[in-house]
């Protein structure tokens, strides 16, 4: 008898390993997959690059000017499991990312595979650039290519067993991430709220940071944009959604002016992790600026999601 309990429980437990192994596995773009994308625009590339905040992470800490393309890395995330530090993206053919071709670079961004097929940590937040088209993708890498190699590893992530374990991540993508909206818009929804939608959700990436994470680290998408605490370890990132303490006074046109002036309505003016970002904005055109703004106008209001995200 006890022998019989003891092969059933080797059993299971060696079906277990082999379904945890299978369900973690990471997956990556299908051979050919960019083969239809138009020829990669470097120029279309660098509204993508502002759009998706590249340099508020990827530049040197306290870069400015034209330092903020040398992407030398270095900025350090922190978070209940550790802190992440941003790497060397620059074309560096060893320190950088000089040495990888589209296919690697796709499925980074898509699929958070790195080119040697492990998970990447998901503060590289490529759930949300999951939403991305292959040819923003595409682009982008272009863009890439034509800015500064950077000599230098910007140093290893800061993080404690069991978190260096990154197989588990793949069951971490499995409940957290996918490539679909987060909102339902309607039918009677604009161009510009559109297009908003996919620079918010997607390249902009403004979720990982304004969106409130359960236990595990995924987004509440039910408290979707309602403020979170902030990944530099203190403060908070403020809820901008309509709700109370969020941006219900605000205008799209104030919003959009925001994104390119760097002043709010009260006549303050932007702080924090938000003035990197506010540079990015500025650099878009005006046009996705207003769809920014129309977009958040169009996020349901939430009341602050600050406390439900310690």
């Amino acid at each position: 008898m006890k022998k019989t309990l003891l092969t059933t429980a080797l059993v299971a437990i060696a079906g277990g390993g082999v379904a945890f192994w299978m369900l973690s596995a990471p997956t990556s773009l299908e051979a050919g997959a960019l083969g239809a994308l138009e020829a990669p625009d470097a120029a279309r590339g660098e509204q993508v690059f502002w759009a998706g905040g590249c340099a508020s992470c990827h530049a040197r800490p306290g870069a400015d000017g034209d330092a903020r393309l040398e992407l030398a890395g270095g900025v350090e995330l922190k978070s209940d499991f550790g802190t992440f530090v941003a790497p060397n993206i620059s074309p560096h053919p060893e320190d950088g990312i000089g040495g990888w071709s589209d296919m690697d670079f796709a499925n980074a961004m898509l699929h958070g595979v790195s080119p040697e097929g492990e998970h990447y940590y998901p503060a590289f937040p490529y759930p949300s650039y999951a939403r991305m088209t292959g040819q923003d993708v595409s682009d982008l890498f272009a863009f890439l290519k034509t800015l500064p190699e950077v000599e230098g590893n910007a140093g290893a992530h800061k993080l404690s067993f069991p978190f260096t374990m990154r197989r588990g991540i793949g069951l971490w993508k499995l409940a957290f991430m996918h490539d679909a909206p987060v909102l339902a818009l309607g039918s009677d929804a604009s161009e510009a709220e559109k297009r908003g939608q996919y620079l918010v959700e997607g390249a902009g990436h403004c979720g990982e940071c304004h969106t409130p994470r359960n236990f595990a680290g995924g987004q509440l998408y039910d408290q979707w944009l309602a403020g979170a605490v902030s990944a530099e370890g203190e403060g908070i990132v403020p809820n901008v959604t309509s709700g109370d303490g969020g941006i219900d006074s605000w205008s799209a046109g104030d919003i959009a002016y925001y994104l390119e002036s760097g002043f709010t309505p009260e006549f303050d003016s932007v702080g924090g992790a938000m003035v990197s970002v506010q540079k990015n904005m500025a650099r878009l055109s005006r046009e996705d600026r207003e769809a920014i703004a129309a977009y958040l106008k169009a996020v349901p209001a939430r009341p602050n999601g600050y406390p439900s995200s310690r």
